[in-house]
């Protein structure tokens, strides 16, 4: 491809639709459901065959971006300045606006190829020949998406329906329509009608456009958004952006980019593909991607099953026995377990949505957590303590650090762990332990060659993430987890 395509993968995410295995701080994209890696790292490794990793951007928010750098972590370099944070989630109309005024900054000629990070696309090679296509039309000015030829009369889609008798252009097996108008997620007897007919494609979410051609939609169609947007468009690549964003984006409507520009544009073009996409919207959907067993079954984990039919079995670390289940979803982690019919999979992001209610803290993230030195599991927690197993692999540290809130007592189960403790520096061997006073800097190093484990038990008044003070770090992370 041309130097002036630039991937674009929106990469925020609620992690509501496949609890309990995605959580607020680990959403779907982040998960390795089908295939090799996760539904991220699938959606970079696929632009990348014909994008060169410096022209790819992800687009994400301040709680997901630790994780998605540990994902992406061997193209590090290309995205050391690519990685744009959103301060607050407003849609995909303002994550699409904010990075083509950046890409417009770099290259005014700039070609945006939109994905969503957590969709699957069973054949990469037919997804980016239709990319290519979809170029062309977008270098004419045209605001490219794919259509899907719907399998089923599915109701947590959107449609779109193609005016056939005004092409656009074609190549190969590839035709653009103008677009007659898009349907959002109709009820059942409608996308029944829309399946019968045959002139109906579902809404991939997938865009092709130059940053240039949807900024000036956005001002045709959205002139409140597109003023907030020309005054921090003024300031981008300068010191003061950050602080400009945060206070753009507090005043910025909420809107899909659907809403804002597709349904009333013009210029709206769709070309309907057949590369085996699914956005894999819940746990029910699952079978449209997944292998099945014999009896339409999807089983991941520790399964032991009797007599189970169509249903979706998922085991994180237990054993999970079932008998007799038919279209049900089973899904059990460490910290929670799902049970419920396949035809109400969708309804999981009103549990979420409960928990949050609730504050619960299921819904936020899991008991084991990666972090780029190793990981932690929080194995007990109460009023005013928790207590965490803590693993750092052979030549890794965390951040030089204090607390406000909370003192930490470590035991070193296996390994060698090397402590900083204000201005002290010594070796710990297992069965020893020390004790870290609130409010002083320390840092766990480990200076071995084989993994660092310790049992760490913290105390005061608040316990949470965010009361981290980093000082130093060497993974670039100097503000404090959000």
């Amino acid at each position: 491809m041309k130097t002036h395509v630039y991937g674009v993968i929106l990469a925020g995410g609620s992690g509501t639709r496949f609890w309990p295995l995605s959580r607020e701080r680990f959403p779907k994209q982040l998960l390795r459901i089908i295939g090799e890696g996760t539904l991220l790292q699938q959606t970079f490794e696929r632009l990348i065959q014909h994008i060169v990793p410096k022209q790819m951007t992800v687009v994400t928010n301040e709680t997901q971006a630790e994780s998605i750098r540990l994902q992406l972590h061997e193209w590090k370099d290309d995205l050391a300045e690519n990685i744009i944070l959103e301060p607050e989630g407003r849609n995909t109309a303002p994550a699409i606006a904010l990075t083509a005024l950046q890409l417009m900054h770099r290259d005014p000629e700039a070609v945006m190829v939109v994905v969503p990070a957590d969709h699957v696309v069973k054949s990469p090679k037919k997804f980016m020949k239709a990319v290519q296509f979809a170029t062309k039309l977008a270098a004419q000015g045209h605001l490219v998406t794919f259509g899907i030829h719907p399998s089923r009369p599915e109701t947590g889609y959107g449609y779109i329906q193609p005016n056939k008798r005004k092409r656009v252009g074609s190549q190969g097996p590839f035709v653009g329509y103008s677009v007659a108008r898009f349907v959002e997620k109709p009820d059942l007897s409608t996308a029944s009608r829309y399946c019968r007919s045959g002139n109906y494609f579902w809404n991939s979410g997938i865009f092709v456009w130059k940053a240039a051609t949807i900024l000036e939609e956005l001002a045709l169609q959205q002139p409140k958004l597109s003023k907030i947007l020309r005054g921090l468009g003024r300031q981008v690549g300068t010191s003061e952006f950050s602080v400009v964003l945060r206070k753009a984006y507090a005043k910025m409507p909420s809107l899909s980019i659907d809403h804002a520009v597709m349904e009333h544009s013009a210029r709206s073009v769709v070309v309907p593909v057949d590369f085996g996409w699914s956005d894999v919207g819940s746990w029910g959907s699952l079978e449209d991607v997944a292998p099945l067993d014999k009896d339409g079954n999807v089983r991941n984990g520790n399964i032991i099953d009797i007599g189970s039919r169509q249903s979706v079995l998922f085991a994180d670390r237990r054993l999970v026995a079932t008998i007799g289940l038919d279209n049900m979803v089973v899904v059990d982690t460490p910290d929670a377990t799902l049970v419920c019919t396949k035809d109400r999979a969708q309804d999981v992001k009103a549990i979420v949505s409960l928990l949050k209610q609730q504050q619960a803290p299921e819904h936020l993230e899991h008991r084991t957590v990666q972090r780029p030195w190793g990981a932690y599991t929080v194995l007990e927690e109460g009023s005013r303590y928790k207590v965490k197993r803590i693993e750092v692999v052979p030549g890794k540290r965390l951040s030089l650090q204090l607390h406000h809130q909370r003192s930490e007592h470590w035991v070193v189960i296996t390994g060698t762990a090397r402590v900083t403790r204000g201005e002290e520096v010594y070796d710990l061997q297992p069965g020893m332990s020390t004790g870290i006073p609130k409010e002083t800097p320390h840092r766990l190093e480990n200076p071995g060659t084989t993994l660092l484990e310790i049992i760490e038990i913290q105390n005061g008044p608040y316990l949470g993430e965010d009361d981290i003070v980093r000082l130093k770090d060497d993974f670039g992370r100097l503000q404090p987890v959000k």
